[in-house]
C-alpha cells in the first residue's frame, strides 16, 4: 500500500485566500505542504495556476459544481457553469480530478432523485476524459438520510455510478450522517481515492434531515485532527486506495494556519501520509 499525500481544501482558508492568494499559498508551502484542493477556480484558473506555480504547489483535485442546474449551500450560492467550462479551467490548473462538493438534500430523498444524480455523473465521465480528467463526488451528511431497501442514498449512488467515478469521503460528515466511518471506508474499497480529514464535535443529529433546524458552518465545533469524535486514525488505516488526505475545516477553531499545521502534524506523526 502506498501512503497518500497530504493536501488542504482551500475553502478552509477562503477569506485569507481571497485577500492574499500568493501570501496564503506561500504560508501553506512553508508548512511543508505540496498539494492543495482548489475551490471556486472556474472564474480564475490562470490566476490560481500562476499563484500555485509561484508557491511550488499543485492542485491535483478541485471542487466545482457538476450535478446541479443551480447550487445552493448552507453558506450561499455557487454559480454552475457548463461542465466543459469547468473542465477547461481544471485542465489549465493541472488538475487530475474535478469533484462535485454538494448536491441539495431534497434530491437524495427519493430513488428517482438518486438515480438522476448518478445519471448526470455518469454522463460526465467521457466528457471529462476528453480534457484528461476524471470526475468524483464529495459527501456531506444529506446522502445518509434516506434508505432504500437497506441501502443509504449514498450507497445507492455508488452502486449506480460508473466505476470510473471517484469518491472523496468526508469523514466528519459521514459520521454526522450516522455512519461508521471505518466500515464505510472498507466498503468503498478502490473507488475511494481521497478523504477529507476533518474532526470535531459531531452534531447530535443530521443537520440535513427533514425538519432539522437551519444550519450554517459557523455553528460547528470543529477541532484539529485527532481531537474530536471522528475515528480518523482507524479510517485512514482502512483506506488502502486513497491518494489524497485532504485537511479541511468548515469552521476553523482558531488561527487557520495553526489549525492546518496541527492537522498536518497528526497526519505526519501518525504515519498516515508520505
Amino acid at each position: 500500500m502506498t501512503l497518500p499525500v497530504a493536501s488542504v481544501q482551500l475553502y478552509t482558508l477562503a477569506d485569507e485566500f481571497s485577500a492574499d492568494m500568493d501570501g496564503s499559498l506561500a504560508r501553506l508551502a512553508a508548512l511543508g505542504l505540496r498539494h492543495v484542493e482548489a475551490f471556486d477556480f472556474v472564474r480564475r484558473p490562470d490566476e490560481i495556476r500562476a499563484a500555485l506555480d509561484a508557491a511550488g504547489l499543485e492542485s491535483p483535485t478541485g471542487h466545482a459544481p457538476l450535478l446541479s442546474d443551480e447550487l445552493w449551500t448552507p453558506d450561499g450560492s455557487i454559480p454552475t457553469p457548463a461542465p466543459e467550462v469547468v473542465f477547461e479551467a481544471a485542465a489549465k490548473i493541472g488538475m487530475k480530478t474535478v469533484i462535485d462538493p454538494f448536491v441539495a438534500p431534497e434530491r437524495w430523498l427519493s430513488d428517482d432523485g438518486v438515480a438522476d444524480i448518478a445519471e448526470r455523473m455518469n454522463a460526465l465521465v467521457e466528457t471529462a476524459a476528453g480534457f484528461g480528467l476524471s470526475v468524483g463526488y464529495h459527501n456531506h451528511a444529506q446522502e445518509f438520510v434516506a434508505d432504500f431497501d437497506g441501502q443509504t442514498a449514498y450507497e445507492r449512488f455508488v452502486a449506480l455510478t460508473d466505476e470510473r467515478v471517484l469518491l472523496e469521503l468526508d469523514l466528519f460528515w459521514a459520521r454526522a450522517g450516522g455512519q461508521d466511518a471505518v466500515t464505510l471506508v472498507e466498503r468503498l474499497g478502490g473507488r475511494l481515492r481521497a478523504v477529507h480529514v476533518k474532526d470535531g464535535v459531531v452534531p447530535a443529529s443530521n443537520p440535513w434531515a427533514p425538519g432539522a433546524s437551519a444550519f450554517a458552518s459557523a455553528s460547528l465545533d470543529q477541532r484539529p485532527a485527532g481531537h474530536g469524535d471522528v475515528p480518523l486514525a482507524d479510517a485512514l488505516r482502512a483506506a488502502r486506495s486513497v491518494e489524497y488526505a485532504v485537511i479541511e475545516y468548515d469552521n476553523a477553531p482558531g488561527d487557520v494556519f495553526d489549525d492546518i499545521a496541527a492537522s498536518l502534524a497528526f497526519l505526519r506523526d501518525g504515519g498516515f501520509v508520505r
